[in-house]
């Protein structure tokens, strides 16, 4: 059975293996992609210095139409999030969601 001084040789034997092999592996990846360049004409710049498209149908931020409005007051709620005080109020008293909905226009 090796000794750990024996390990830790090998050990150090073949991290610079490693690191030997991703720098040559490494070398022979960028001559490849250098040579595509040069076979098809193209810059660093035709890489993808463009930015990924941005989302514009994000709804982060936008207003919700009304689900629920309390008609002595006028509050309304979206349905997400928390339930506001009124509703929580009203359906402790008895009452139901339902009785708040907002009529689709």
């Amino acid at each position: 059975m090796p000794t750990l001084k024996e390990l830790l040789e090998q050990k150090a034997t073949l991290d610079k293996q490693i690191e030997e092999a991703g720098r040559s592996e490494r070398s022979a990846a960028i001559s490849q992609v250098r040579a595509l360049m040069a076979d098809h004409g193209l810059t660093v710049a035709d890489l993808g210095n463009a930015k990924p498209p941005s989302k514009s149908t994000s709804t982060k931020g936008a207003k919700v139409a009304a689900k629920y409005r309390n008609s002595e007051t006028g509050d309304t709620w979206s349905g997400r999030g928390l339930q506001p005080n009124w509703l929580k109020s009203a359906i402790a008293a008895g009452k139901s969601l339902e009785d708040f909905a907002v009529s689709p226009s």
